[in-house]
């Protein structure tokens, strides 16, 4: 069982302080090409302190509606070889090496279930917000860190592989380990044609 290493529900929390050393490693942040994520990864602690702080993300009605699993290398390379197969090209067979790379993946399911009040898109941007705390947590423990789909993201075939069932959706595959080089920084959007301001 993973358990939470901090605060239980209920207990009171300490008033949030502002740091700046936390907004520019947030402000710093770059996903690790999936590719030259190597050895060592995380351990068992450090994974489960991952995933915990992963869970604590927005989740409208406290649904929780996704889960996690965990795979290790023998269990990606098994099933990158059962995946060939069903590869749609040569580029499809390609980016499979991606899933082999890491020493550790954490596959985010999307578990959405019926709602009267909280609709499936809610869910599902519940279990992308769990995808984006993963990065974050890896990162603060010092781990390279990607978040894929690919094609056998979306093949049933392919995600049936995986034990995705039925109303299900993966919603990333994060990849952990050590990066074999500094992650290179890419062009970011100009944020100025994207925000607007109602008064």
């Amino acid at each position: 069982m993973i358990m939470s290493p901090y605060a239980p529900v209920g207990a009171p929390l300490p008033a949030p302080e502002p740091s700046e050393a936390y907004l520019k490693r947030l402000s710093n942040r770059r996903s690790t090409p999936a590719q030259t994520i190597g050895a060592p990864g995380p351990g068992e602690d450090q994974i489960a302190r991952i995933i915990s702080v992963a869970a604590r993300t927005p989740d409208h009605g406290k649904l929780a509606p996704w889960r996690f699993v965990i795979l290790g290398a023998a269990a990606k390379a098994r099933i990158a070889a059962e995946l060939e197969p069903m590869a749609p090209d040569p580029k499809g067979v390609a980016v499979l090496a991606k899933l082999r790379a890491s020493p550790v993946c954490v596959m985010v399911v999307a578990t959405p279930v019926e709602s009267q009040k909280i609709p499936q898109w809610e869910q599902e941007l519940s279990a992308g917000a769990v995808c984006m705390n993963l990065l974050h947590a890896a990162d603060a423990l010092g781990f390279g860190a990607n978040w894929i789909t690919d094609w056998y993201a979306y093949e049933p075939a392919a995600t049936a592989l995986f034990g995705v069932k039925a109303g299900e959706r993966i919603a990333g595959f994060i990849h952990l380990g050590t990066p074999a080089a500094p992650p290179l920084e890419r062009d970011r959007p100009d944020l100025s044609a994207l925000i607007s301001r109602l008064d």
